[in-house]
């Protein structure tokens, strides 16, 4: 199957219709129709596109995305909602989703959008020969010898090319996290990727 789709929404037939719709189109998806089902499968399954109702039975879909996003979950979100007040839009996009699709809608240009965000994730884990694939880095034809520290310190750098990576953000991913341990780690990857991670006294880290 192609790329792996959460979809939340409480409106039990149209997220089965576009259920339907976005398999006839490649994708794979899951439905959640609430709050709580979204939450048991995000504990346990990753996902490569998030499609979110605002509204939903027994919970907030903005909520949710701002709790995703507080414990680093970057995940592509685009938002579906009969909502078209600019508040609400406006803070759709606040708790960092990329897009926002307002019902009623035709099934194609929600895939045209999907598509169009892993096509973006997908240029954006690529720098020069170093190339991000199912959960590992390869250069030219060969895997990059990371461990899984290394791998995730590697692809949220990758994925926030041009901002500044903080330190703490960093040492979420560190189990026994340090400005030395991380300056070490950072090393590494360099000697083992040949990208120029530059620090940013103070602050952290970043790739150009």
């Amino acid at each position: 199957m192609g790329a792996r789709i959460l979809l939340v929404e409480d409106d039990r037939v149209l997220a089965d219709s576009l259920k339907k719709y976005l398999e006839m189109n490649g994708l794979e998806v899951e439905v959640a129709y609430s709050f709580s089902e979204a939450v048991d499968l995000l504990e346990r399954k990753k996902y490569d596109v998030y499609v979110l109702d605002v509204n939903l039975g027994d919970g907030d879909g903005i909520e949710l995305l701002e709790d995703l996003r507080h414990f680093r979950d970057d995940t592509p979100t685009i938002f579906i909602s009969a909502l078209t007040d600019i508040g609400t839009i406006t803070r759709g996009f606040n708790a960092g989703a990329e897009d926002y699709l307002k019902k009623p809608f035709d099934p194609e240009e929600l895939v045209v959008r999907i598509k169009a965000r892993l096509k973006k994730q997908e240029e954006e884990l690529r720098y020069g020969d170093i190339v991000y694939r199912d959960g590992r880095f390869f250069k030219g034809d060969q895997e990059l010898d990371l461990g899984e520290v290394q791998r995730n310190i590697l692809h949220k750098l990758l994925r926030n090319r041009g901002r500044v990576v903080t330190k703490e953000e960093l040492y979420d991913y560190m189990v026994n996290p340090s400005p030395t341990a991380l300056r070490v780690m950072i090393n590494k990857l360099r000697k083992k990727t040949g990208i120029d991670i530059k620090p940013v006294r103070g602050i952290g880290y970043t790739v150009d």
